[in-house]
């Protein structure tokens, strides 16, 4: 029988830290767009080929169907907030909790509301025309 522990994994502590690193930063440089543009790249950059592959490909849709979305890193990973600075649209890499899948994934702010049911989040493996339609229609809807 596997050992029961409490409280959060490492890998849930270690995001819980890069968030307070991020408020550090951001109180510091200021929630401008540039800071958070300079945020998200580096963010891209630390990550593994394939993840970043998909990053890119996020970052650029959003910046060409959401423009008015500032971007942020949240708990580390590239996300994309509305003008009250809430999260709208965020990027988890496969690679940050070790998952066979990345995840494109929509906060309460995002305006996809569907009836009694709507998705919240994709898994994603890769872009294709298709995947990279889908999601623009989904980020576009989500930004209002």
């Amino acid at each position: 029988m596997a050992e029961k522990t409490a409280g959060l994994s490492k890998d849930e502590r270690d995001a819980v830290k890069q968030r307070a690193a991020e408020l550090r930063a951001e109180a510091k440089a200021g929630k401008t767009r540039a800071a958070g543009e300079k945020a998200v790249r580096e963010a891209i950059a630390a990550m593994p080929d394939d993840d970043r592959a998909l990053a890119e490909g996020i970052d650029r849709i959003v910046s060409e169907v959401a423009p008015q979305l500032v971007p942020k890193t949240w708990y580390g990973f590239p996300s994309y907030a509305d003008a009250d600075g809430k999260i709208v649209v965020f990027f988890k890499a496969a690679s940050k909790f070790t998952t066979r899948y990345a995840t494109l994934g929509f906060e309460e702010s995002a305006q996809l509301d569907d009836g009694d049911l709507w998705v919240t989040s994709f898994a994603l493996l890769k872009l294709t025309p298709e995947t990279e339609k889908t999601i623009a229609e989904h980020i576009r809807k989500a930004a209002g």
